[in-house]
């Protein structure tokens, strides 16, 4: 199996658990989560970032290299941070707090190590968030996925949509530019209701065809989801699960569906994997505590390897 390949900014995470008077060590960063749930799914994964020479950064480089994700073209940066996010939790769920401005990962550039693993990949991946943190990164994103292009390596493209990152209207314009560069768009209902004011999944995949996107795979949290590859659109139930903390949920959906795409699974078959999957993943706290492996998203299938 080719290689999934992830662009984009790590972040070192501290979760303060409901009750908890002291936060919890962990780790994030939408596209490392990706990486790390493609990898526990049985795909071959790898990730292409910028880190801080610092403690955050050692930490993430061995939670990497556990995981079994390739990280031989992540760049450590002498002198620059490595990005940080608390999380805590209210009424309304979890809350996000960031310390990222100047991180290693928002000057990030194409380098030689990271258009050879693009080249090589079976699927690229990239997200909105790493276009929102910095002007340098979204050009970095723009740069990668026309490497991707030239190379015919299919490209993913996960909408994520963080209002307090940037001006809607900037947001709104990167992500039509973006749509029509990629094979698969990964935006959620929440998301597109915010940026877009489509709150309707039909309506969502019609927009998005209509901008360029081959597949499109419309998240709706603990509803599922839905698939839909410009002919067949499939309505996929969610997998239900006494969920704890979403944080990466979004992540884990992307991470195995790209993954099983490049296994050869079919859209729908392939989306019925990841809404199990990031259902399973909400059970624990935290991005990546309870991310699934590949024999438990197939136990919780009811379907044997």
């Amino acid at each position: 199996m080719k290689s999934v390949v992830a662009l984009g900014e790590p972040l070192y995470e501290f979760s303060r658990i409901p009750g908890a008077r002291h936060y919890a060590q962990g780790f994030g960063g939408d596209t490392s989560n990706f990486s790390v749930a493609a990898a526990r799914a049985g795909g071959r994964a790898a990730y292409l970032t910028r880190i801080g020479d610092d403690p955050f950064g050692d930490e993430l480089m061995g939670m990497w290299r556990d995981e079994a994700v390739d990280v031989s073209a992540v760049e450590v940066a002498a002198g620059e941070p490595t990005g940080l996010y608390f999380i805590t939790h209210g009424p309304q769920g979890h809350v996000f707090s960031y310390r990222r401005t100047g991180s290693a990962a928002s000057v990030m550039r194409l380098t030689p190590a990271f258009a050879g693993a693009i080249q090589r990949a079976g699927y690229f991946h990239v997200s909105g968030i790493s276009q929102a943190i910095s002007v340098a990164a979204c050009d970095t994103v723009f740069e990668a996925i026309a490497m991707a292009r030239e190379h015919a390596v299919p490209v993913s493209y996960d909408l994520n949509y963080r209002p307090r990152l940037w001006p809607a209207a900037r947001a709104r314009a990167i992500a039509e530019a973006t749509i029509g560069m990629t094979d698969l768009f990964l935006p959620s209902l929440d998301e597109a209701s915010a940026l877009l004011g489509i709150d309707d999944a039909d309506a969502l995949i019609d927009w998005s065809h209509a901008r360029g996107a081959r597949l499109v795979a419309v998240k709706a949290g603990a509803r599922g989801a839905v698939v839909s590859d410009g002919r067949t659109r499939v309505q996929i139930p969610g997998h239900r699960v006494v969920a704890l903390d979403a944080t990466g949920a979004g992540d884990c959906f992307a991470g195995v569906l790209v993954t099983r795409l490049v296994a050869g699974d079919p859209l729908a078959q392939a989306a019925r994997a990841a809404c199990v999957a990031a259902a399973l993943s909400t059970t624990g706290y935290g991005a990546l505590s309870a991310l699934p492996t590949w024999p438990q998203i197939l136990a919780a299938m009811n379907v044997t390897a």
